[in-house]
């Protein structure tokens, strides 16, 4: 028997049994699609978290209390540094590979503006801010040194706050005065929108007031929750790096040997953290969707062993009338492969779709790539091999006398 004959004969089976054969190759349809989407939900987390980190600044460095402690280790307070206004002063005037220095405290505060109300992170800063964290102000401006010194009552809004106010126009907002902590600060200007990303905390989610206000007004505290470094270049990263540690070991008075209490981290190391993060995140899901592929293998192998059951006798006939071994072998599994093959096609569609009804509608970041697309329909058609091949062999097994006695 021809191949061309045999693949018609399978077809053949497929079509006669068209709703067993529908709900047969549902379970890959779930299984490739669930894969797809999942996959597209953790590629997208890591292209907006590299996106946002590159967003910053590529020669951004930031000095944090705490030694480090690998991937998701915490120091204790007594290993974590006390890093002050005065450090950050300090280091400002004594820096030498540095292009800015801009100390930040912070803390989650309400915010009130007439008769509505918000929780966001109130963060007390230097004017440098917007150069340093790569910032710009879209509507209005940003305080001053002069302002900082003399420790007005302004602020700067990011838009997710206005948006948790209810405030559709930014413009109306200026000029207006919010209360935090009883007291009252003039909005002077509206940051311009990051953007939001899966699983990182909200840049726009943010009001910025002058550190000095903040430390005697607000906080109470000249404690620093960190410390920005701008580098000079790319090039001059490492050079910084060193230098900023040195002065912090002398601002923070440790001796030689004596490990640091601090850590200085710059942006790739960010990324790659998070991307590790993210990439073990998506295998999980994916993992997760691929069992549902691995049932769906299942009940196709559970439904060919049903079909050789059935079709004992017609297998007895064919190979009466001479078919081999190997012409109802692959008969058997070309119908398992091509229930794998449709199924996998749809599946890759309908998780595309999913992916994209995800990113337009639900506001998650998805990116489908050519490669998981690749990989899920191929693992779909081994999926039909491997669990076609039993059948296949029983099939292929059969005595025919034994065959052409079946009841």
């Amino acid at each position: 028997m021809l191949f061309a004959e045999t693949l018609l004969v399978a077809l053949s089976a497929l079509r006669a049994n068209k709703l067993r054969s529908f709900l047969t190759m549902l379970g890959i349809v779930i299984g490739v699609s669930a894969v797809i989407t999942m996959v597209a939900l953790g590629r997208g987390a890591q292209d907006a978290v590299a996106d946002r980190i590159a967003s910053l600044g590529t020669t951004l460095l930031t000095v944090q209390p705490g030694a480090a402690r690998g991937m998701g280790g915490v120091a204790s307070n007594v290993d974590r540094a006390r890093i002050t206004l005065e450090n950050a002063t300090n280091i400002a005037e004594r820096a030498q590979v540095t292009k800015a220095v801009q100390p930040e405290m912070s803390r989650r505060l309400t915010l009130q503006y007439l008769n509505r109300n918000t929780n966001t992170e109130i963060i007390g800063t230097t004017a440098n801010f917007l150069e340093v964290r790569n910032f710009s102000v879209e509507y209005g401006r940003m305080f001053t040194a002069g302002e900082d010194a003399s420790r007005q009552r302004v602020a700067v809004v990011g838009p997710s706050v206005l948006q948790s106010l209810q405030i559709e126009n930014p413009g109306v907002i200026l000029g207006q005065n919010v209360r935090i902590r009883g007291l009252l600060f003039e909005v002077i200007g509206v940051l311009e929108s990051k953007g939001q990303g899966s699983g990182w905390q909200d840049p726009d989610d943010q009001v910025l007031i002058p550190i000095q206000t903040a430390r005697y007004r607000v906080l109470g505290t000249d404690r620093l929750r960190s410390l920005s470094v701008l580098a000079p270049s790319e090039a001059q990263i490492p050079e910084t790096m060193v230098e900023i540690q040195r002065l912090m070991r002398r601002e923070l008075k440790l001796r030689p040997g004596q490990p640091d209490n601090f850590n200085i981290r710059n942006q790739a190391d960010f990324l790659t953290t998070i991307g590790e993060t993210t990439a073990v995140f998506g295998f999980l899901l994916a993992g997760i969707a691929a069992v549902s592929l691995l049932v769906g293998g299942i009940g196709i192998m559970n439904i060919m062993l049903v079909s050789v059951t059935e079709r004992t006798r017609e297998i007895g006939v064919r190979k009466a009338l001479g078919a081999t071994k190997v012409n109802v072998l692959l008969q058997f599994l070309i119908e398992a492969v091509v229930l794998c093959l449709l199924g996998g096609l749809v599946g890759v569609l309908l998780g595309a779709g999913g992916a994209y009804a995800l990113s337009a509608f639900g506001g998650f970041s998805t990116a489908v790539s050519i490669d998981s697309v690749i990989l899920a329909f191929a693992f779909s058609a081994a999926v039909g091999v491997v669990f076609g091949v039993w059948p296949a062999r029983r099939a292929a097994s059969l005595d025919p006398i034994v065959a052409l006695r079946y009841e």
